[in-house]
């Protein structure tokens, strides 16, 4: 393998709350008068961050979006991480099996980060090397997270993978100069000019993807 070093989002790649995030955003919106359903949030909003995906919604809305809707949603989703969260099928055996250093970047805040691999059985895998854009202030399309991973993981760019599965993150990392392996579940659809190294659909083929690199 050529990587020295695989860098992982964490939502739908690590851990599976993807769904569960577009749950609570459709009830949210129907409290506010909104008919936005499953596959509008998970088409508009996969691999967003929370403040590009409020000023969607402060659009939508008559008015603007309750002061408090960050808060309640923050409330909302770890309540349902805590109940209903699980690792993306097969990550373990990735993880397990890697011989390079790994880590997280992700858009999420460090405290959400770290409750969802806790609740996973991942955290003791990335202990002291999880990266948040909140720390930076930077987020997704801006390849700010991941330069500043593979900087504090020791490495360059090219000598990094990325694994995403948003749009946004993989233009994040290309912009950056990143290799990077798409993971495609559920059929979602991408656009076709993003200049992947592979698509993959089970998590248990990236690592015979990442070897044949």
């Amino acid at each position: 393998m050529k990587y020295k070093c695989i860098i992982f989002d964490c939502d739908g790649v690590l851990v599976d709350s993807e769904l569960i995030t577009a749950k609570v955003l459709v009830a949210m919106g129907k409290d506010l008068g909104l008919h936005i359903d499953l596959d509008f949030v998970t088409n508009e909003f996969l691999g967003k961050s929370l403040n590009d995906i409020m000023q969607y919604l402060d659009v939508l809305v008559e008015g603007h979006l309750p002061a408090n809707f960050e808060l309640e949603y923050r409330k909302k989703t770890y309540k349902a991480f805590k109940n209903e969260i699980q690792p993306i099928e097969g990550i373990h055996s990735v993880i397990e099996n890697l011989e390079v250093p790994f880590c997280v970047a992700s858009s999420g805040p460090l405290e959400k980060i770290r409750a969802n691999l806790t609740t996973t059985g991942l955290i003791d895998k990335f202990e002291g090397r999880i990266f948040s854009c909140y720390e930076i202030q930077s987020w997704k399309p801006n390849p700010d997270i991941f330069l500043h991973a593979a900087k504090n993981m020791g490495f360059r760019p090219e000598e990094c993978a990325v694994v995403e599965d948003s749009e946004v993150g993989v233009q994040a990392a290309l912009a950056g100069g990143f290799d990077v392996f798409l993971y495609s579940k559920n059929g979602h659809e991408y656009p076709n000019d993003l200049e992947v190294a592979s698509v993959f659909q089970e998590m248990s083929d990236l690592e015979m993807l990442l070897s044949q690199s």
